[in-house]
């Protein structure tokens, strides 16, 4: 029987299987509020029997959008646009949701991707960005403004309010977005945090801000929804005081005691002077020596594709889940394909039976039923 197709738990919450649909950035809100294009990309990917989909990093307040297109969830205005995507959502498939929640710190007011993604700066029409000190992303660039301890209270309870509003809408699981150069990740590694007060220096004051966030979080929302954290596990930053996969290890087992229900391991994005070597399942080593050393359910990511490298990753118990990005946007239905080969069983709609996988090498599933 496929490994990856086997169900797993986390905390109060049971998968069907153990693959995952990553967070994909689409920069397309409006003032935060999502819009008819995520209605249509994220309905066309919950229809894809993956375990579970989770949608696209959320900022938790207007300056923590990494663009001004990004997701938000602040307002009652972003809560009630998240509500009518997910209601279609909820009418056509049973796909387990997550939401991943952020705060884009110095990497904010950037442009969209297709913009080219640098600054944009105030008087260009952006915003000033906030971050554990006042280091630029990229030299050249203006520097952020070093939070306060008033700003670090009120980013807080951002996250807290819009964990709250998550699960008013009827989300599975919340993600608390800690990797790619955000804030969170931002507050962990010596390359942003130069703080001199208990935000800073020691690896313990470094954690002290995502751990406080991690906490706020689990205890404002019900013990059944299950909260995890995706982690840079390296900098990839040789030669200069770095954020490094032992930290990462000791912040997993933190957040582990802390009631953590899974740890989404992938890395990079904290400065471009980065050095990744990219290939097929790069990250996989990175998540296979944290559930080693941590032993909480692990998520691997990172040039993942195929179906049988994913099932050996799990088969392997290199991790306990893939999750899965580009492979998606490509192929909607990989979950659908890996079934086929693996000899694993996906859900479906109704209307959709007729070509379900069911059984190895199947192609088409149930054909029992048929019209007049």
């Amino acid at each position: 029987m496929s490994r990856l197709f086997e169900p797993i738990t986390l905390g109060g919450l049971t998968l069907p299987n153990r693959i995952i649909v990553s967070p994909m950035c689409q920069y397309s809100a409006v003032d935060g509020s999502a819009t008819a294009w995520h209605v249509v990309h994220l309905g066309s990917l919950a229809l894809g029997g993956m375990g579970l989909l989770c949608v696209e990093a959320t900022a938790v307040s207007p300056e923590g959008r990494i663009t001004h297109g990004c997701l938000g969830l602040w307002n009652d205005d972003n809560e009630e646009a998240l509500r009518k995507v997910l209601s279609a959502i909820r009418a056509t498939s049973p796909v387990k949701l997550a939401i991943q929640l952020g705060h884009a710190g110095r990497k904010a007011s950037s442009a969209v991707p297709w913009q080219g993604g640098q600054l944009i700066t105030v008087d260009q029409g952006g915003w000033q960005p906030l971050a554990p000190s006042a280091v630029a992303q990229k030299e050249g660039e203006p520097a952020p403004r070093a939070m306060t301890a008033a700003d670090i209270e009120r980013i807080k309870a951002d996250f807290v309010a819009s964990a709250r509003r998550a699960v008013r809408l009827g989300f599975d699981a919340i993600e608390l977005h800690g990797a790619h150069g955000y804030l969170l990740h931002q507050f962990l590694s010596p390359i942003a945090n130069r703080r001199s007060d208990e935000y800073g220096g020691s690896l313990e004051n470094r954690m002290r801000f995502p751990m406080e966030v991690f906490q706020a979080v689990r205890a404002a929302v019900p013990a059944s929804v299950p909260v995890g954290v995706r982690v840079s596990a390296t900098d990839w930053m040789d030669g200069e005081p770095s954020w490094t996969l032992d930290q990462t290890i000791s912040l997993g087992k933190a957040l582990q005691a802390a009631g953590a229900a899974w740890l989404d391991v992938s890395s990079g994005g904290i400065s471009p002077k980065q050095q990744i070597p990219l290939g097929p399942g790069y990250q996989v080593p990175l998540a296979e020596a944290a559930k080693r050393e941590i032993g909480m359910p692990v998520m691997a990511v990172g040039l993942i594709t195929e179906a049988r490298q994913a099932e050996a990753i799990v088969a392997e118990g290199r991790a306990d889940m893939v999750a899965l990005a580009r492979a998606f946007l490509y192929n909607p239905r990989w979950a659908w394909h890996a079934a086929a080969e693996l000899g694993g069983q996906v859900d479906g709609p109704p209307q959709y039976w007729r070509s379900l996988p069911s059984g190895k090498n199947a192609v088409f599933g149930r054909t029992s039923f048929g019209t007049r």
